[in-house]
């Protein structure tokens, strides 16, 4: 059974850093993509980076330069360093794995991956 958990959210200063976690669980496949999701209320699930098991990311151009995403295969760990961050970044922030990812797949759309976490919620004042 596949569980990710999020951690790492919180409220911060614009100009403030977070970095979320992912902890997976039962998620042991070679091939994979996983992405970072983010919602504000009233508002669409939005793809926000994305990581692929050849280590190939992708992020959204509201936050490229300033968020990274990263893995620890080892701690079967996903990350995203949050730098710069802007009253515009607040959403509650969502974890997600597919197996069997190919370049075909569209890694920053929510429809493309099977296994969700229940969100970790970030905050961000002016």
């Amino acid at each position: 059974q596949v569980q990710l958990v999020e951690s790492g959210g919180g409220s911060v200063q614009a100009g403030g850093s977070l970095t979320l976690s992912c902890a997976a669980s039962g998620f042991t496949y070679s091939n994979y993509c996983m992405g970072w999701f983010r919602q504000a209320p009233g508002k669409g699930r939005e793809g926000v980076a994305a990581i692929d098991s050849d280590g190939k990311t992708t992020y959204a151009d509201s936050v490229k330069g300033r968020f990274t995403i990263s893995q620890d295969n080892a701690k079967n760990t996903l990350y995203l360093q949050m730098n710069s961050l802007k009253p515009e970044d607040t959403a509650m922030y969502y974890c997600a794995a597919q197996p069997f990812c190919v370049d075909s797949m569209d890694v920053r759309n929510a429809r493309t991956y099977k296994y969700w976490g229940s969100g970790t919620q970030v905050s961000v004042s002016a």
